[in-house]
């Protein structure tokens, strides 16, 4: 007598379609929670130059006359976001101690409100721990109207401390749409004036 072939169990279809558009879905979530995230680290570590007490660290620091250091700017749109961003100047040589300020531009060609976040890094990563943002664009988010521009400012200055072998520091900001993320309070900075 033989036996009948045993079949494995076949898995079920549907939880693990389930699964992974449970997958899918958390990811797509991740990726909208990096920039609250990114702001709660910063907030936290004083990183990429975001400073707690920005007044005392303006007031505290001497100016180095005897060196420079070459400050570049870079802007780059995150994927889908359509806005015009660019820095008012490509460079600025700078005295390490010296304070600064940088407009960045921006423009919503859109017909549509919308909110933006800019996210900062610092090249080589070494320079980040000797910028210090003291008013920065980049630490909330940027309400701009359909068809409307602005100038929004950056003020920095370097640390005199920073080592003599940085000539260059590469400052660059990614610009993220954040429209579906904005808070009521952002939101409501662009509401018509009745």
């Amino acid at each position: 007598m033989s036996e009948a072939p045993q079949t494995e169990p076949r898995p079920d279809n549907g939880r693990i379609i389930r699964r992974l558009l449970l997958t899918v879905a958390g990811m797509f979530a991740f990726g909208f929670a990096l920039v609250p995230l990114y702001e709660a680290f910063c907030d936290l570590t004083g990183f990429n130059g975001r400073t707690r007490n920005e007044a005392a660290a303006v007031s505290t620091h001497q100016v180095d006359t005897s060196r420079t250091v070459n400050v570049q700017f870079i802007t780059r749109n995150a994927q889908g976001m359509p806005w015009d961003f660019k820095a008012e100047m490509n460079s600025v040589r700078v005295h390490p101690g010296e304070t600064r300020v940088v407009n960045f531009l921006a423009s919503n060609p859109t017909g549509s409100n919308m909110v933006a976040q800019a996210i900062p890094s610092v090249a080589p990563g070494e320079a980040a721990l000797y910028l210090n943002k003291t008013e920065c664009f980049c630490f909330n988010q940027q309400p701009l109207q359909a068809g409307a521009d602005t100038a929004m400012p950056m003020q920095f200055y370097l640390d005199p401390d920073i080592p003599e072998h940085i000539h260059t520091l590469t400052l660059s900001y990614t610009l993220y749409d954040m429209t579906a993320n904005a808070t009521p309070d952002v939101l409501a900075q662009m509401a018509p004036a009745n």
